[in-house]
């Protein structure tokens, strides 16, 4: 890549452990401090990695040797920390959701472009080869002309595995902030930006309590809308029917599929890197698993920031933009407004689809070819 950024990290809770996994097999990124709230935790942190230091949130947003900040806070800070890390002239890098709506993230992402600095966010998780494959087979007219998509994303509820879920319940969190993005981003990727969407959110009145870890038992409020169903319709056409649900405790719909005038695709879960895509055809009504054709390989949490960081050096756009977190960020809020007013809103923003990303691996920084000779 011709230079490395230094990554200074506010927030170390549960995701940072999958950071921490992947990001020591990236070009172009090195961590060099941690910060969080909770001092004793980052200096646990900062002790298991080598050449990393442990700093206050103050000092590592001030520190000349900090390049760019990963955010990992809880969603209600998004803004707050990124907005103080781009005035001390750092990139950024943040978790999903962009912030608590789009009012208050967009002057942020002014601010960026205003200081020339670059701002991106997850999921990264739609540059791996299961979505970039996807994106490829169905621009390539394998299931002819794309004109539908149906997602449903559910779960009890992530008080039975998370150990402090408290702020999943919370704005800023629910099932279409929290999951939403995973699912919205992919759906950008595969058919372009958003125009107009219809939604409906409920919750129920069931108790919740936590399930795993040291706080078991104990009872959590619930402030948000836990069922969310949403019909999208893109720019270009195609119409999305998207559920996400901390309702359903079991279920046997699809998860993604896409459905086009010659076949249809089964899309693999966006929460992940690179699982399979499977398309059946009007020539063949089998499964057949389609082989990777598109996408980082063996790719894991902190990609988008190496794209980031790549793009910085090609001076191209990267690919996990902050303007593509906006449009989503404002689809979810008019979800949710729709919901309130019963209504259909337009989206006022738009976004670029992404470049599609070349079947690579990006620790070796070249293309892998076709699937056939990785």
């Amino acid at each position: 890549m011709g230079s490395t950024l230094n990554i200074g990290i506010i927030g170390v809770g549960k995701i940072s452990e999958q950071y921490f996994a992947s990001m020591p097999k990236l070009p172009g990124l090195t961590v060099v401090a941690v910060a969080d709230l909770d001092m004793d935790r980052a200096r646990e942190v900062a002790a298991a990695h080598e050449g990393v230091r442990a700093l206050t949130v103050d000092e590592l947003i001030a520190d000349p040797g900090v390049d760019a900040v990963l955010n990992l806070t809880i969603p209600a800070a998004h803004v707050e920390v990124g907005t103080r890390a781009l005035r001390a002239g750092k990139h950024v890098f943040a978790e999903k959701p962009l912030g608590l709506n789009p009012a208050e993230a967009a002057p942020m992402l002014d601010l960026a472009e205003s200081l020339g600095l670059r701002y991106g966010s997850a999921p990264d998780t739609v540059l791996g080869t299961g979505i970039q494959t996807a994106r490829q087979t169905l621009d390539s007219g394998a299931i002819g002309e794309p004109f539908a998509a149906n997602v449903f994303w559910s779960a009890p509820g992530h008080e039975r595995w998370h150990p402090a879920p408290a702020f999943y319940y919370q704005p800023g969190g629910g099932p279409l902030l929290d999951m939403g993005p995973y699912y919205l981003t992919a759906l950008v990727h595969l058919f372009g930006p958003i125009a107009s969407v219809s939604g409906l959110a409920v919750r129920s009145a069931r108790p919740r309590t936590i399930e795993t870890g040291p706080a078991a038992g104990t009872p959590i409020e619930v402030g948000v809308d836990t069922h969310i169903t949403a019909l999208l319709d893109h720019v270009g056409g195609v119409t999305s029917t998207v559920t996400v649900s901390f309702e359903v405790w079991k279920t046997r719909s699809p998860l993604f599929e896409v459905f086009g005038t010659a076949g249809t695709m089964a899309v693999p879960d966006p929460n992940h890197f690179s699982k399979p895509v499977e398309i059946a055809t009007s020539e063949n009504d089998e499964w057949v698993t389609v082989p990777d054709a598109a996408g980082f390989v063996d790719a894991g949490r902190g990609v988008g920031l190496a794209d980031l960081a790549e793009a910085i050096v090609e001076d191209r756009p990267h690919r996990a933009s902050g303007r593509l977190a906006l449009h989503v960020l404002e689809v979810m809020d008019a979800i949710l407004r729709s919901s309130a007013g019963r209504e259909t809103i337009v989206i006022e923003s738009t976004t670029e689809r992404p470049a599609l990303v070349p079947l690579r691996d990006l620790a070796e920084g070249s293309p892998v070819g076709s699937a056939g000779e990785r």
